[in-house]
């Protein structure tokens, strides 16, 4: 089964009749609250709806034949993924203190906003965090209403089962992934030097890979019915392709454009974000030069000079360049195994061009 473009397109719309379905629920209480639903179409209007790709790639990889009802089914799960994806975004933006989001102010930074131009009394930093955790809140409940509007539609009890499973455990691997990220920017100095590059890479699978490709995969693999075998398939595929894209990002969050990546040059140097890419470069750096890099990183304050000095220190370690050869053996693995497998081949297509899309990007 080939992977039809309208699907993609349809979770854009499944998005927009759900957002503007919640609007009366939030006028009935006040009509302060349709910032909510004003912010949320902002955020989920934006990306790239890989995650959604995924699970539509997914199904279509493994499924038969699929009904009307299973299509829709498809594209309410997809689009849930996209939401659970926005609340993800709008609570890390808190916990790294990152005030932009695609070029554009973050969830708690136009929350923030909203104080100063209202005239509150208060700290507007304290408002708009407080506000924007309170709508992540919100984001992964209404991710929680799709998928169950989805798996109710479905004929099969077990696919429903399955996919739900599936859906659970997603969201509690990224929730504690993103704990391990938080737990490694503070308990770093306690960590031996010797572990360090297998708890950032701990960090990656679970806050990132995992979530942004296998799950999907798995999801929309999973509601078609597919195989044991197909489904082993997907996941050799997706893993180490998830792998490769979170490396990417972190040499994005390193040495990106901001005009591109539409976030501060060099943020997860200020961020203090111990990354597998700062693992591979604190590696071969002497004692001294250790300690004058960790001395650094996590500064905020850190100049545009500052950050060209740590930017250069890193790649005179030979971290970038490891790095980029350990995306390319990630995204080798990953199409090694798409290739093996028993999937629908048109699929497999659009999974090797998702595949190429996700690790040469630059933004």
């Amino acid at each position: 089964m080939t992977q039809s473009p309208h699907l993609v397109n349809q979770v854009d719309t499944e998005i927009a009749e759900f957002l503007a379905s919640r609007e009366p629920i939030l006028a009935s209480i006040g009509d302060e609250l349709t910032s909510f639903t004003n912010f949320s179409r902002y955020l989920l209007s934006g990306g790239k709806r890989f995650r959604a790709r995924f699970c539509i790639a997914g199904w279509s990889a493994t499924a038969e034949a699929g009904s009307r009802a299973e299509e829709n089914a498809l594209v309410r799960l997809s689009a849930a993924l996209e939401v659970f994806h926005a609340a993800a975004l709008v609570h890390d933006d808190i916990i790294d203190k990152s005030d932009t989001r695609r070029g554009m102010p973050a969830a708690h930074r136009r929350f923030a906003s909203l104080h100063v131009d209202g005239g509150y009394v208060g700290d507007p930093d304290a408002f708009g965090s407080a506000s924007a955790i309170l709508m992540g809140d919100l984001l992964l409940g209404w991710s929680d209403e799709l998928v169950d509007s989805a798996l109710d539609s479905l004929s099969s009890r077990e696919a429903a089962t399955l996919t739900r499973a599936e859906f659970n455990r997603m969201r509690t691997e990224v929730t504690l992934g993103q704990y391990l990220d938080i737990l490694e920017e503070n308990a770093w100095p306690t960590v031996p030097e010797t572990d360090t590059l297998a708890r950032a890479e701990r960090v990656m699978t679970y806050k990132s890979a995992k979530y942004s490709v296998e799950a999907p995969l798995a999801l929309g693999a999973l509601l078609g019915g597919a195989t044991a075998a197909q489904l082993d398939s997907l996941r050799a595929f997706g893993l180490p392709l998830g792998l490769a894209f979170q490396l990417r990002d972190d040499v994005l969050g390193v040495f990106g454009d901001t005009e591109v990546t539409g976030k501060p040059s060099g943020d997860d140097l200020r961020e203090g974000k111990r990354t597998v890419l700062v693992a591979l470069a604190r590696q071969t750096m002497t004692p001294d030069e250790r300690a004058h890099f960790d001395g650094a990183l996590g500064n905020p304050a850190l100049t545009g000079d500052q950050i060209v000095s740590l930017q250069q220190i890193i790649r005179s370690s030979g971290a970038l360049d490891r790095a980029e050869s350990t995306i390319a053996s990630y995204t080798e693995e990953a199409l090694s195994a798409l290739h093996a497998a028993s999937l629908q081949p048109a699929a497999v297509a659009e999974l090797h061009d998702l595949a190429r899309k996700l690790t040469d990007r630059t933004s």
